[in-house]
Protein backbone atom coordinates (compact mmCIF):
# COMPACT_ATOMS: atom_id res chain seq x y z
CA UNK A 1 0.00 0.00 0.00
CA UNK A 2 1.43 3.61 -0.69
CA UNK A 3 2.43 5.96 2.13
CA UNK A 4 0.12 7.93 3.87
CA UNK A 5 -0.20 11.65 2.33
CA UNK A 6 -0.02 13.52 5.83
CA UNK A 7 1.18 11.74 8.78
CA UNK A 8 1.56 14.01 11.99
CA UNK A 9 2.27 12.69 15.23
CA UNK A 10 2.61 14.32 18.59
CA UNK A 11 3.15 18.00 16.94
CA UNK A 12 3.37 20.96 19.42
CA UNK A 13 3.66 24.59 18.82
CA UNK A 14 3.70 27.28 21.35
CA UNK A 15 4.03 31.37 21.06
CA UNK A 16 5.03 32.63 24.12
CA UNK A 17 2.52 31.28 26.83
CA UNK A 18 0.06 30.44 23.71
CA UNK A 19 -0.53 26.81 22.66
CA UNK A 20 -1.45 27.03 19.29
CA UNK A 21 -0.64 22.79 18.53
CA UNK A 22 -1.55 20.51 21.41
CA UNK A 23 -0.15 17.24 20.61
CA UNK A 24 -1.66 17.19 17.06
CA UNK A 25 -1.72 13.52 15.47
CA UNK A 26 -3.48 12.47 11.94
CA UNK A 27 -3.24 10.63 9.36
CA UNK A 28 -4.66 11.35 6.02
CA UNK A 29 -4.87 9.34 2.95
CA UNK A 30 -5.18 11.27 -0.72
CA UNK A 31 -8.26 12.86 -1.60
CA UNK A 32 -10.12 16.26 -0.74
CA UNK A 33 -10.23 17.51 3.07
CA UNK A 34 -11.33 20.46 4.41
CA UNK A 35 -9.84 21.71 7.64
CA UNK A 36 -12.23 23.20 10.14
CA UNK A 37 -11.69 24.81 13.58
CA UNK A 38 -12.83 28.44 15.39
CA UNK A 39 -10.65 31.19 15.12
CA UNK A 40 -7.17 30.26 17.42
CA UNK A 41 -7.65 26.29 16.67
CA UNK A 42 -4.17 26.19 14.77
CA UNK A 43 -5.06 25.75 11.17
CA UNK A 44 -2.46 28.54 9.66
CA UNK A 45 0.29 27.42 12.27
CA UNK A 46 -0.67 23.39 11.29
CA UNK A 47 -0.09 24.45 7.46
CA UNK A 48 2.91 26.58 8.04
CA UNK A 49 4.43 23.74 10.11
CA UNK A 50 3.81 21.24 7.30
CA UNK A 51 5.36 23.80 4.61
CA UNK A 52 8.67 23.96 7.13
CA UNK A 53 7.86 27.94 7.87
CA UNK A 54 7.72 27.41 11.18
CA UNK A 55 9.86 24.59 13.61
CA UNK A 56 7.10 22.33 15.80
CA UNK A 57 8.62 22.61 19.96
CA UNK A 58 7.66 18.72 20.06
CA UNK A 59 6.30 15.90 17.16
CA UNK A 60 6.75 15.68 14.05
CA UNK A 61 5.20 15.63 10.63
CA UNK A 62 5.40 14.24 7.08
CA UNK A 63 3.61 15.46 4.13
CA UNK A 64 4.02 13.21 0.61
CA UNK A 65 6.80 11.27 1.99
CA UNK A 66 9.10 14.38 3.18
CA UNK A 67 9.88 16.04 6.77
CA UNK A 68 9.71 19.83 6.82
CA UNK A 69 12.34 19.87 9.58
CA UNK A 70 14.82 18.77 7.07
CA UNK A 71 16.58 21.50 4.65
CA UNK A 72 16.74 18.41 1.63
CA UNK A 73 13.00 17.68 2.44
CA UNK A 74 11.54 21.17 1.98
CA UNK A 75 13.35 21.71 -1.53
CA UNK A 76 11.75 18.23 -2.66
CA UNK A 77 8.44 19.33 -0.72
CA UNK A 78 8.60 22.41 -3.31
CA UNK A 79 8.16 20.28 -6.44
CA UNK A 80 5.25 18.28 -4.66
CA UNK A 81 3.56 20.31 -3.34
CA UNK A 82 1.63 23.79 -4.43
CA UNK A 83 0.62 26.71 -1.71
CA UNK A 84 -2.08 29.19 -1.85
CA UNK A 85 -1.73 31.27 1.24
CA UNK A 86 -4.76 33.45 2.54
CA UNK A 87 -3.05 36.94 2.40
CA UNK A 88 -1.63 38.77 -0.52
CA UNK A 89 1.77 37.53 -1.51
CA UNK A 90 2.14 39.35 -5.68
CA UNK A 91 5.29 40.90 -6.16
CA UNK A 92 4.15 44.28 -7.31
CA UNK A 93 5.19 45.38 -10.90
CA UNK A 94 5.32 41.83 -11.97
CA UNK A 95 2.73 40.49 -14.44
CA UNK A 96 0.86 37.62 -13.91
CA UNK A 97 3.24 35.76 -16.40
CA UNK A 98 6.43 37.17 -14.82
CA UNK A 99 5.37 36.06 -11.36
CA UNK A 100 3.85 32.73 -12.22
CA UNK A 101 6.93 31.53 -14.55
CA UNK A 102 9.27 32.56 -11.48
CA UNK A 103 7.38 30.37 -9.30
CA UNK A 104 7.79 27.79 -11.61
CA UNK A 105 11.60 27.50 -12.16
CA UNK A 106 11.38 27.93 -8.21
CA UNK A 107 9.64 24.62 -7.72
CA UNK A 108 12.79 22.97 -9.60
CA UNK A 109 10.96 23.95 -13.67
CA UNK A 110 13.11 24.81 -16.04
CA UNK A 111 12.86 27.65 -17.57
CA UNK A 112 11.26 26.94 -20.83
CA UNK A 113 9.17 24.40 -18.99
CA UNK A 114 8.00 26.80 -16.44
CA UNK A 115 6.83 29.37 -18.87
CA UNK A 116 4.98 26.69 -21.10
CA UNK A 117 3.21 25.78 -17.57
CA UNK A 118 2.73 29.36 -16.68
CA UNK A 119 0.44 29.92 -20.03
CA UNK A 120 -1.29 26.76 -19.19
CA UNK A 121 -2.26 27.36 -15.58
CA UNK A 122 -3.45 30.65 -16.58
CA UNK A 123 -6.04 29.78 -18.87
CA UNK A 124 -6.87 27.56 -16.69
CA UNK A 125 -7.83 29.86 -13.52
CA UNK A 126 -9.62 32.23 -16.67
CA UNK A 127 -6.60 35.02 -16.53
CA UNK A 128 -5.79 34.50 -20.30
CA UNK A 129 -6.45 38.15 -21.32
CA UNK A 130 -5.25 39.87 -18.22
CA UNK A 131 -1.49 37.91 -17.94
CA UNK A 132 0.34 40.68 -19.03
CA UNK A 133 -1.06 43.32 -16.41
CA UNK A 134 0.86 44.51 -13.59
CA UNK A 135 -1.05 42.33 -10.54
CA UNK A 136 -1.34 45.42 -8.69
CA UNK A 137 -4.59 45.86 -11.03
CA UNK A 138 -5.95 43.15 -10.46
CA UNK A 139 -9.02 42.96 -8.95
CA UNK A 140 -9.66 40.75 -5.64
CA UNK A 141 -10.52 37.70 -7.79
CA UNK A 142 -8.02 38.28 -9.82
CA UNK A 143 -5.81 37.93 -7.86
CA UNK A 144 -7.08 34.93 -5.98
CA UNK A 145 -7.03 33.48 -9.20
CA UNK A 146 -3.55 34.28 -9.87
CA UNK A 147 -2.14 32.84 -6.28
CA UNK A 148 -4.06 29.30 -7.40
CA UNK A 149 -2.22 29.47 -10.85
CA UNK A 150 1.00 30.04 -8.78
CA UNK A 151 0.55 27.38 -6.49
CA UNK A 152 -0.74 24.83 -9.85
CA UNK A 153 2.82 25.68 -12.13
CA UNK A 154 5.14 23.31 -11.16
CA UNK A 155 1.82 20.37 -11.23
CA UNK A 156 1.94 19.16 -7.62
CA UNK A 157 0.00 15.98 -6.68
CA UNK A 158 -0.77 18.14 -3.24
CA UNK A 159 -2.46 21.27 -2.63
CA UNK A 160 -2.86 23.25 0.45
CA UNK A 161 -5.44 26.11 -0.30
CA UNK A 162 -5.76 28.53 2.90
CA UNK A 163 -9.08 30.14 1.98
CA UNK A 164 -9.58 30.31 -1.16
CA UNK A 165 -12.56 32.46 -1.69
CA UNK A 166 -11.36 35.27 1.16
CA UNK A 167 -12.96 38.18 -0.25
CA UNK A 168 -14.96 37.20 -3.14
CA UNK A 169 -18.52 38.37 -4.49
CA UNK A 170 -20.79 35.70 -5.07
CA UNK A 171 -19.88 35.31 -8.59
CA UNK A 172 -15.99 35.35 -8.10
CA UNK A 173 -16.62 32.67 -4.93
CA UNK A 174 -18.20 30.44 -7.05
CA UNK A 175 -15.68 30.16 -10.13
CA UNK A 176 -13.09 29.28 -7.43
CA UNK A 177 -14.89 26.77 -5.83
CA UNK A 178 -15.51 24.90 -9.37
CA UNK A 179 -11.83 25.34 -10.30
CA UNK A 180 -11.13 23.71 -6.40
CA UNK A 181 -13.76 21.28 -7.21
CA UNK A 182 -12.37 20.24 -10.53
CA UNK A 183 -9.15 20.21 -9.45
CA UNK A 184 -10.10 17.84 -6.41
CA UNK A 185 -12.93 15.40 -8.56
CA UNK A 186 -11.76 15.61 -11.58
CA UNK A 187 -7.99 16.31 -11.90
CA UNK A 188 -7.31 13.87 -9.08
CA UNK A 189 -5.25 16.76 -6.99
CA UNK A 190 -5.01 15.73 -3.38
CA UNK A 191 -6.34 18.92 -1.19
CA UNK A 192 -6.12 20.06 2.29
CA UNK A 193 -8.70 23.48 2.37
CA UNK A 194 -8.82 25.26 5.10
CA UNK A 195 -12.15 27.76 5.01
CA UNK A 196 -14.64 29.24 7.70
CA UNK A 197 -17.17 29.19 5.33
CA UNK A 198 -18.26 25.87 5.74
CA UNK A 199 -20.99 25.80 2.21
CA UNK A 200 -17.00 25.72 0.89
CA UNK A 201 -15.70 22.81 2.42
CA UNK A 202 -19.33 21.10 1.56
CA UNK A 203 -18.94 21.93 -1.99
CA UNK A 204 -15.54 20.62 -2.58
CA UNK A 205 -14.31 18.28 -0.07
CA UNK A 206 -14.88 14.69 0.57
CA UNK A 207 -14.09 14.62 4.22
CA UNK A 208 -13.17 16.91 6.87
CA UNK A 209 -10.52 17.45 9.80
CA UNK A 210 -11.98 19.69 13.39
CA UNK A 211 -9.59 21.06 15.36
CA UNK A 212 -9.91 22.63 18.80
CA UNK A 213 -7.56 23.54 21.18
CA UNK A 214 -4.90 22.57 19.32
CA UNK A 215 -5.90 19.34 18.39
CA UNK A 216 -8.45 16.93 16.36
CA UNK A 217 -11.54 16.29 17.93
CA UNK A 218 -13.17 14.78 14.45
CA UNK A 219 -12.32 13.53 11.57
CA UNK A 220 -15.19 12.18 8.89
CA UNK A 221 -16.27 11.49 5.32
CA UNK A 222 -18.47 14.17 4.84
CA UNK A 223 -21.38 11.98 4.06
CA UNK A 224 -20.27 9.72 6.94
CA UNK A 225 -21.00 12.68 9.09
CA UNK A 226 -23.85 14.27 8.38
CA UNK A 227 -25.81 11.12 8.16
CA UNK A 228 -24.89 9.47 11.35
CA UNK A 229 -27.25 7.55 13.04
CA UNK A 230 -29.55 7.25 10.26
CA UNK A 231 -31.18 9.69 7.84
CA UNK A 232 -33.82 12.54 8.66
CA UNK A 233 -36.81 13.71 7.23
CA UNK A 234 -39.45 16.07 7.59
CA UNK A 235 -43.21 15.06 8.37
CA UNK A 236 -46.40 17.08 8.16
CA UNK A 237 -49.48 15.83 10.01
CA UNK A 238 -53.27 16.13 10.71
CA UNK A 239 -54.12 14.45 14.14
CA UNK A 240 -53.30 14.33 17.38
CA UNK A 241 -50.06 14.58 18.33
CA UNK A 242 -50.12 12.11 21.27
CA UNK A 243 -51.42 9.65 18.60
CA UNK A 244 -48.24 10.08 16.09
CA UNK A 245 -45.78 9.80 18.93
CA UNK A 246 -47.33 6.24 19.53
CA UNK A 247 -46.76 5.15 15.90
CA UNK A 248 -43.23 6.48 15.93
CA UNK A 249 -41.90 4.89 19.01
CA UNK A 250 -43.53 1.20 17.35
CA UNK A 251 -41.28 1.84 14.96
CA UNK A 252 -38.33 2.85 16.68
CA UNK A 253 -38.24 6.44 14.92
CA UNK A 254 -36.83 9.41 16.99
CA UNK A 255 -38.38 12.63 17.10
CA UNK A 256 -35.52 15.30 17.09
CA UNK A 257 -37.37 18.51 16.72
CA UNK A 258 -40.94 19.75 16.51
CA UNK A 259 -42.29 22.92 15.08
CA UNK A 260 -46.61 22.50 15.65
CA UNK A 261 -47.69 19.96 13.35
CA UNK A 262 -44.32 19.37 11.07
CA UNK A 263 -41.64 16.95 12.61
CA UNK A 264 -38.19 16.30 12.39
CA UNK A 265 -37.35 12.46 12.53
CA UNK A 266 -34.53 10.43 13.03
CA UNK A 267 -34.64 7.35 10.40
CA UNK A 268 -32.44 4.26 11.48
CA UNK A 269 -30.66 3.06 8.36
CA UNK A 270 -32.03 0.03 8.97
CA UNK A 271 -35.51 1.42 8.12
CA UNK A 272 -35.71 2.12 4.42
CA UNK A 273 -39.76 1.32 3.87
CA UNK A 274 -41.82 4.46 4.49
CA UNK A 275 -44.64 2.87 3.64
CA UNK A 276 -44.71 1.27 7.36
CA UNK A 277 -44.68 5.29 8.75
CA UNK A 278 -47.89 5.99 6.54
CA UNK A 279 -49.55 2.59 7.72
CA UNK A 280 -48.85 2.63 11.71
CA UNK A 281 -49.90 7.04 11.53
CA UNK A 282 -53.04 5.46 9.85
CA UNK A 283 -53.92 3.12 12.38
CA UNK A 284 -53.36 5.53 15.09
CA UNK A 285 -55.77 7.72 13.35
CA UNK A 286 -53.27 10.05 12.06
CA UNK A 287 -52.71 11.41 8.65
CA UNK A 288 -49.30 12.16 6.68
CA UNK A 289 -49.22 15.64 4.54
CA UNK A 290 -45.62 15.84 3.51
CA UNK A 291 -42.63 13.35 4.05
CA UNK A 292 -39.33 14.93 2.88
CA UNK A 293 -36.06 14.15 3.39
CA UNK A 294 -33.79 16.57 5.38
CA UNK A 295 -30.09 17.00 4.57
CA UNK A 296 -28.66 18.46 7.72
CA UNK A 297 -25.68 20.92 6.28
CA UNK A 298 -21.65 20.86 7.88
CA UNK A 299 -22.40 24.11 9.06
CA UNK A 300 -24.85 22.44 12.01
CA UNK A 301 -22.74 19.32 12.29
CA UNK A 302 -20.19 21.42 13.59
CA UNK A 303 -21.80 23.86 15.27
CA UNK A 304 -22.93 20.31 17.83
CA UNK A 305 -19.45 19.25 17.36
CA UNK A 306 -18.53 22.58 18.94
CA UNK A 307 -21.00 22.97 21.31
CA UNK A 308 -22.24 26.38 20.25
Amino acid sequence: MSAPLLEIQGLVKNFGSTRALDGLNLTLERGACGLLGPNGAGKTTRIKLLLGLLEPDAGFARIVGHDPRRAQDRLALRSRVGYMPESDCLAPGMSAVQLVSLLGELSGLPRDDAMTRTHEVLDYVGLDESRYRPSEEYSTGMKQRLKLAQALVHDPPFLLLDEPTNGLDPKGRRHMLDLVHDLGRVQGKSLLVCSHLLPDIERTCEQVVVLAKGRVTRQNRIDDWLHKGGTRVRIRFQGEPEALSCALEELGLTVEARDGQEWQLLVPESCTDYDALFVAAARHGVCLRMLKPSKESLEQAFLQELGA
